[in-house]
């Protein structure tokens, strides 16, 4: 990502702080920006001591409760001991003299970032064996005793669908450019058909293959990162949002929609949801295109905060502008999920 650019961090002032607060040995400190990502610019830090992760909020004036380096330090050293993967915590600091704003140092965890839903050259078993493995740590976390690893204050449980759709309608419209008639519409809609359900675990909130790390050989998932979005919320909120590939097209983030899986590897979505009810036993209460389309919506309001922060001169990627744009087809996609609500969860 382009991010803060590494020369506007002070290397020295970094290992000093480092060298007193961390284990090791942080001479001869060096940052590399990681490419991709929208939100907390993250480097990777080499030095005597080895390879970590620093993450950082980004500069700039931010939204409320946004870019929470402190939240996603809590919860991954929360669940480094449970069977979730996760990276090992190593320090957080929220002096923001430091590096200019709070951040979080990590342990660097070598593997595979996949950006591409559809894994072009991987093997037709290796793509069934990675969406298994990714199905599985999705699974891993919701069935996670928050209470039990110390996070029962981690967020509200209950009524998490109109809580959250009221949170990010507040959040879109703090950032809005332009009328979405489809935001618009699913503002009007979606609070009218949030289910009574209350159920609660961990949600990751940003639950897809790109925030994931697989072994460098092995579809085995290493480590689930980027937590900024984590919260207690209804669980299958993150498998929707983890299934949203499935309706958007190639040119939106690899989406799968229009492409025949028969011949790929990849389950169907159908068959991708069935898979996690197996792990879970966790069912809707409400039709899936209502959790189809709230994950939508949700994502369209996120594009919408990555567009304004670009056009603010304050953006973390180098194609913020071009992704973020995408927010009137996710809106648009989402409204459709309502209109045309296949059964694709079991009963």
């Amino acid at each position: 990502m382009t991010n803060a650019p590494s020369a506007a961090l002070d290397t020295a002032a970094l290992a000093r702080y480092l060298g007193a607060h961390v284990a090791g040995d942080w001479r001869d400190l060096s940052l590399r920006p990681f490419a991709g990502g929208q939100s907390n610019p993250t480097f990777l830090l080499t030095s005597r001591a080895g390879a970590a992760v620093l993450r950082k909020q980004p500069a700039g004036k931010l939204l409320p409760s946004a870019h929470a380096v402190d939240r996603e330090f809590r919860i991954m050293q929360a669940l480094h001991a449970t069977d979730v993967p996760v990276p090992r915590m190593l320090h957080y600091c929220a002096d923001p003299s430091i590096v200019g704003t709070p951040f979080f140092v990590m342990e660097h965890v070598p593997g595979r970032v996949l950006k591409d839903p559809l894994l072009e050259g991987e093997s037709l078993g290796a793509r069934s064996a990675m969406y298994d493995a990714m199905n599985a740590s999705l699974a891993s976390l919701h069935r996670v005793d928050y209470a039990a690893c110390g996070l029962a204050d981690y967020g509200r449980p209950g009524n998490y669908f109109a809580r959250q759709v009221d949170r990010w309608s507040r959040q879109y419209r703090d950032s809005e450019t332009q009328s979405i008639a489809a935001m618009d519409e699913l503002m009007r809609r979606l609070p009218a058909m949030v289910p009574a359900d209350d159920r609660a675990s961990i949600v990751h909130g940003d639950f897809r293959l790109e925030n994931l790390i697989y072994h460098p050989t092995e579809p085995v998932v290493l480590a689930i990162v980027d937590w900024e979005l984590s919260t207690l919320g209804h669980p299958l909120a993150d498998l929707a949002y983890n299934c949203f590939a499935y309706r958007l097209p190639r040119d939106a983030f690899g989406g799968l929609a229009g492409i025949d899986l028969a011949d790929t590897g990849i389950p169907s979505e159908a068959e991708y949801v069935a898979r996690y009810v197996e792990r879970t036993g966790i069912r809707p209460a409400a039709p899936w295109g209502f959790y189809v389309a709230f994950s939508l919506f949700r994502l369209a309001a996120i594009l919408q905060g990555v567009l304004r922060r670009a056009l603010d001169g304050n953006a973390s990627s180098a194609d913020a502008i071009e992704r973020g744009s995408r927010a009137q087809l996710c809106a648009e996609t989402g409204l459709a999920a309502l209109e045309d609500s296949p059964k694709v969860m079991p009963t």
